[in-house]
C-alpha cells in the first residue's frame, strides 16, 4: 500500500458484514503508532482526541487547519491507510465541505467520518455530494463514513429511531456514502435490522455498556470503533495517577506501565 489510490481501495475492502474492520482511534501520532503495533489494519483518528489535545472542546471548534494537520502527522507516521474524524466537515456550505475534503486527501486520509449533526436529511446529502465530487476530482475512492446522530433522538432501536436512521442511510447513499455509523449501545437484533435494511455497511461503537467485539461481529458489523473512549481512558489515567500523589501522601508507587519509556521510544523511533 504505497500509493494513495491503494491505500483508499485497500480501506474499501477491509468492510466486511461479520469479518469487520477493527478500529482503536487514535489521536497523535504515539497513539497511533500503539495502536498499528497492536495489529490494526487501519487507523481512525478520534476528533474528541484531537481536540483535546490541542486544547479545544469536541464538538467543532477546531478549523480545519489545525484539525488536518493533526491528520497528515499521523498519516505520515504510519504504513496502513487513515481514516478523519473530520466531525461536521469543517465548513458551513458544501463547497467548504469540499475544500476539506481535498484537503484530506492532501493530508493522506484514506477515509473520513462526516457526521449529520441531524441536519435536514436534505441538506446532509448535500454536503455529502460535495464531498464526493471532491474526492472524485482528486481521483481517490474515499471512503465516507456518514455518521447518523439519531442517538440525540433518545429511544436507540425504537421504530421512531429505526425508521429516522434508515430513512438517512437511503437518502446517503445515494448521495456518495460509502457506509454509515450509527452510535449507542446498541443490541445485536437491532444490528441485525439495520443491516437488512440498508445497503451500505455498517460502523458500529465498542466501549463501556456495547456488546463484545464478537457479538458485534456475529449481528454482522462490517466497522467496529472506539471512538473518544481511549483517549478517555487515558486522560482518566493521568487523573487517577495525579489525584493519589497529590491527595494521598500514603498511595504505593502503582505497577509499571506496560508501554514503558524505552518501549515507547522504540514504537516511534521504527
Amino acid at each position: 500500500m504505497t500509493t494513495p489510490l491503494e491505500r483508499a481501495l485497500a480501506l474499501q475492502a477491509m468492510h466486511v458484514p461479520g469479518d469487520p474492520l477493527i478500529l482503536p482511534n487514535a489521536w497523535d501520532v504515539a497513539s497511533a503508532r500503539v495502536v498499528l503495533a497492536s495489529g490494526a489494519r487501519a487507523i481512525a483518528t478520534t476528533s474528541a482526541g484531537v481536540a483535546w489535545l490541542l486544547g479545544h472542546r469536541d464538538g467543532n471548534e477546531l478549523n480545519r487547519d489545525v484539525a488536518l494537520d493533526t491528520v497528515r502527522r499521523i498519516a505520515s507516521s504510519v504504513s496502513v491507510p487513515v481514516t478523519a474524524d473530520i466531525e461536521g466537515g469543517y465548513g458551513e456550505t458544501p463547497d467548504e465541505v469540499a475544500r476539506t475534503i481535498a484537503s484530506c486527501i492532501d493530508a493522506g486520509a484514506s477515509g473520513v467520518n462526516l457526521e449529520d449533526s441531524l441536519r435536514p436529511t436534505a441538506e446532509q446529502e448535500r454536503r455529502i455530494e460535495a464531498a464526493r465530487s471532491a474526492a472524485d476530482q482528486a481521483g481517490i475512492p474515499l471512503f465516507i463514513n456518514a455518521r447518523i446522530d439519531t442517538h440525540r433522538l433518545g429511544d436507540i432501536g425504537d421504530d421512531r429511531w429505526f425508521d429516522e436512521t434508515v430513512t438517512r442511510a437511503a437518502a446517503y447513499a445515494r448521495a456518495g456514502a460509502s457506509g454509515i455509523f450509527v452510535l449507542g449501545a446498541l443490541r445485536a437484533d437491532t444490528i441485525e435490522r439495520l443491516t437488512d435494511a440498508t445497503t451500505l455497511p455498517l460502523n458500529v461503537a465498542f466501549g463501556p455498556g456495547t456488546l463484545t467485539i464478537s457479538e458485534l461481529a456475529r449481528a454482522g458489523a462490517s466497522r467496529i470503533s472506539a471512538g473518544s473512549s481511549i483517549a478517555e481512558a487515558a486522560y482518566s489515567l493521568a487523573q487517577q495517577w495525579a489525584t493519589a500523589m497529590l491527595e494521598t501522601p500514603d498511595a504505593a508507587p502503582p505497577s509499571p506501565p506496560t508501554l514503558g519509556w524505552a518501549a515507547l521510544n522504540q514504537l516511534i523511533r521504527d
